[in-house]
């Protein structure tokens, strides 16, 4: 690992940053110039009129070009995936096509994958990582646990590679070139990342990590539920591995042939470390710190910890004890935006600022009072404390599309903003003139959580819907928790839930009836890993999912899988 030291130079990166972000403005007209420049032929382009000749590239692009979201795309995107070759959206055909994870609607989008994109990722991590490395150093023979899963690609009926953002990404020729300077040598073999089963690999890296532990530098996942799940799987599995280290071979629940001959060469009897590993498990207060003890010298914990992974933070707290909790970059399956350059903010703080070369950005005022009367803003141009919906254009054919992410600008880094993520703008409950995000959902979770967790009982996961099968509609929320409990706290629960909804418009229509009780349907142990395998089923990489917050009609089986597993349930009287 000298080579890393000697190839990656992290002052000159962070100058670099220091200089483009101090000249965010010009930056990002030369970036939109650019842009246009390469997919000057592109059709979608040239159906606005624009040929790549006007004086003022920034002016004629904003005025003739109009913000659209995936719906508008699509059928452009799905031409692309049918094998059509012409410029569509971009100068040259795309090279790969990648599908967001689809659980919010039921269904994936399909999103082109630029080498410029890949270039754009390795650029992010670059400079993510010189700020992260300044605050906490990581040793030239360090390893690093990392929980990465690369599901495989398909081949459209067009020709064209198919496959997660992730998968994209680790089967680009050039990622582990280009990452190579700048990350700790993974402690799971090649073969356990690309291995077709997710459950063999995530126990293989567990098995790896421990192999390797007091080489472990940091532990990372990309969502924070990925870091959770896998120490949860730790808890039920540990005793297994224990064995594993003792005998030198590997379970027989790893059965896929290439991960078991790569496992079974780092195997070899090691019943002292066996010991050591039974001893540190048997000695955890309800496997609190379970991180440190078991890798001593990590350094911080590495992952997405804002948005729809909030909920995680505090089980993930539990396992890091007293390690830090290092927020991952900002970015989505159309591309990244920013990177953390305050590493050592907790996930609760963390900002991101925009690296203005990834793409041309434009910040869309949330309007009071409805769509489509606010005029979008350039990177420069926003407020400190307002709230804006982000809109991208990169070199991928996306063009002033909006990304559906409210952000709050938090401050500035030169003169480039500091962006806090807050939620999703789409309303995920809404039955008249009620208007609840993912992010009012999470904080009344959150309120309602508290009661349990008197009870020394915590929510593992939830999700809604909206049920309209009564009149009037109600809410109903699906809880799965560690443990029983008696029927007047989940009430108790219910009632906090219901009340726990702000919204004017909820309130006012819970008083008036025309929205019913809310109810709190408690399903049974292991629900929403089900709901996990059947989006895994679908192709959703397992380091790419994120739980729906709201199940919707279109997601019928994942509402199926819910009801099913309903062992008891509460109607709120919070309004009676």
């Amino acid at each position: 690992m000298l080579e890393k030291v000697e190839t990656f130079d992290m002052n000159r990166v962070i100058d670099e940053f220091e200089e483009m972000t101090r000249n965010a403005d010009q930056v990002q007209k030369q970036t939109l110039e650019d842009i246009l420049l390469k997919n000057k032929s592109a059709i979608y382009l040239q159906n606005f009129g624009l040929d790549g000749n006007a004086t003022d590239p920034e002016q004629a692009f904003k005025s003739m070009v109009p913000l659209v979201t995936d719906v508008e795309l699509e059928p452009y995107i799905k031409r692309m995936v049918d094998g059509d070759t012409s410029p569509i959206l971009t100068g040259h055909p795309v090279p790969a096509i990648s599908l967001s994870s689809g659980t919010s609607q039921g269904r994936p989008k399909f999103i082109p994958f630029t080498d410029e994109l890949m270039e754009n990722t390795l650029q992010l991590f670059r400079t993510a990582f010189a700020f992260r490395n300044r605050e906490f150093p990581i040793d030239d023979n360090g390893r690093a646990l990392q929980f990465i899963f690369s599901s495989k690609q398909y081949i459209s009926k067009g020709g064209v590679p198919v496959g997660t953002a992730t998968t994209n990404v680790y089967r680009n020729p050039n990622f582990k070139a280009g990452m190579k300077p700048i990350t700790s040598l993974s402690c799971s073999p090649d073969e356990v990342l690309f291995s077709p089963d997710v459950h063999q690999a995530l126990y293989c890296h567990l098995l790896s990590g421990i192999l390797f532990r007091d080489q472990v530098q940091y532990v990372f996942a990309v969502f924070a539920h990925g870091i959770v799940h896998a120490f949860r799987t730790f808890e039920q599995v540990w005793e297994e591995i224990v064995t594993d280290i003792k005998d030198g071979v590997p379970s027989n629940r790893i059965t896929v042939p290439s991960v078991r001959a790569a496992m079974s060469k780092l195997l070899t009897p090691n019943p002292e470390l066996a010991e050591t590993i039974r001893t540190k498990c048997m000695s955890l207060s309800n496997w609190y710190g379970l991180i440190p003890a078991l890798f001593p010298n990590a350094k911080y914990v590495y992952g997405i910890m804002t948005g729809s992974m909030e909920p995680y933070v505090h089980k993930l707290r539990h396992y890091a004890g007293d390690l830090p909790l290092v927020s991952h970059d900002y970015g989505s399956s159309e591309g990244w935006i920013a990177a953390n350059v305050t590493p050592r903010l907790s996930p609760e703080e963390a900002t991101f600022a925009v690296i203005p070369n990834l793409g041309y950005f434009e910040f869309l005022p949330l309007s009071e009072t409805g769509e489509g009367e606010e005029k979008p803003v350039g990177l420069t141009e926003v407020k400190i404390g307002e709230e804006y919906e982000v809109v991208i254009t990169n070199y991928a054919g996306l063009y002033r599309y909006r990304l559906g992410d409210v952000v709050k600008i938090e401050g500035f880094y030169n003169n480039t903003p500091q962006l806090k993520f807050i939620c999703r703008r789409n309303l995920i409950l809404s039955i008249n003139i009620d208007k609840n995000t993912e992010r009012d959902l999470q904080l009344s979770v959150e309120s309602a959580a508290k009661r349990l967790s008197e009870e020394k009982i915590e929510v593992i996961d939830f999700s809604s819907h909206v049920d309209v099968s009564t009149d009037p509609g109600h809410y109903a929320i699906f809880w799965e928790i560690s443990g029983e409990t008696k029927e007047d706290v989940l009430q108790d629960c219910c009632n906090c839930l219901d009340r726990g909804f702000i919204d004017a418009g909820y309130v006012s229509s819970r008083k008036c009836k025309t929205i019913g009780p809310l109810e709190l349907k408690v399903v049974g142990k292991g629900t929403f890993r089900k709901v996990q395998e059947h989006f895994l089923g679908l192709g959703s990489s397992a380091g790419q999912f994120k739980m729906p917050r709201c199940v919707k009609p279109s997601n019928a089986k994942v509402l199926q899988i819910l009801c099913e597993n309903v062992v008891s349930n509460y109607f709120s009287t919070a309004f009676d």
